[in-house]
């Protein structure tokens, strides 16, 4: 049995074990604009989530430098109010290991790794130096794209030299889905084939889900689990209205 305590105790193991234990982790294939430059920036954060859905709201992280430095990414979303999110797939893999590198942020990393762009609708920034404005760039050949709007940065302390990492979170705006990687209306991971991240150098490929429901008939944990927008507004109407007949007949109902 390995136990340690996180940089006070040695696990005695040839890596370290942490990343690998949180497995698999979706990939945030981040895309900004510099609102000075007008620099397109594109890198991928292998801590990222989803954190609620009605209204949705994603986060991904992002180390400062040794310098104390923000990424590029943390800045621009913080600058601008906008950020967007595209799926990283296996056939796309080469691409985002390409967009990690650290480049200068004068440099456009969808040129710098021969990605072709495709206009936000909703994420629009103007840039300062040039007086024009413009859309935040989605990876076209990503099937699944989120246009968000920049929520809040939380700033979480980290020991020398690595420093403070930014937990930035957005709202989610717009959502595109080419159809193409839809099978009777729901997203096909056979179709995506969305990558994740493991441990160490390791990433994983997702092809294949089983499904598993929650026992019983409680409709707002279905509801929950899905994620459903729709379900949860009925679930809201549907209380009101029942909240409205008892007050008309003056009966109290236990819910």
């Amino acid at each position: 049995m390995v136990f340690y305590k996180p940089g006070e105790t040695d696990h005695g193991l040839p890596n370290d074990p942490f990343k690998a234990c949180v497995v698999p982790r979706p990939i945030g294939w981040i895309s900004t604009v510099s609102g000075t430059t007008g620099t397109a920036n594109l890198a991928p954060y292998s801590q990222f989530n989803n954190l609620t859905f009605d209204p949705p709201y994603v986060m991904f992280s992002a180390n400062q430098t040794p310098t104390a430095a923000q990424k590029d990414t943390a800045a621009n979303a913080e600058a601008t109010g906008v950020f967007c999110w595209n799926l990283a797939t296996y056939d796309l893999k080469d691409y985002v290991n390409a967009s990690a590198e650290q480049v200068d942020a004068s440099v456009d990393e969808f040129e710098h790794v021969g990605l072709e762009k495709e206009d936000s609708r909703l994420s629009f920034v103007d840039v300062r130096s040039q007086g024009r404005r413009v859309a935040v760039p989605l990876v076209k050949r990503s099937p699944v794209k989120f246009e968000c709007v920049h929520y809040s940065t939380l700033r979480l302390p980290g020991n020398p030299p690595m420093g403070a990492v930014d937990v930035v979170i957005g709202r989610v705006v717009g959502i595109h889905i080419d159809d193409r990687v839809l099978t009777d209306g729901r997203i096909d991971v056979r179709k995506t084939v969305p990558i994740a991240r493991c441990g160490y150098f390791e990433y994983a490929a997702i092809r294949e889900t089983f499904e598993m429901r929650i026992p019983g008939e409680n409709k707002s944990w279905l509801t929950g689990l899905e994620g459903s927008t729709k379900g949860h507004r009925a679930m809201l109407e549907g209380e009101t209205a029942t909240t409205q007949k008892d007050e008309e007949s003056g009966q109290v109902v236990e819910k």
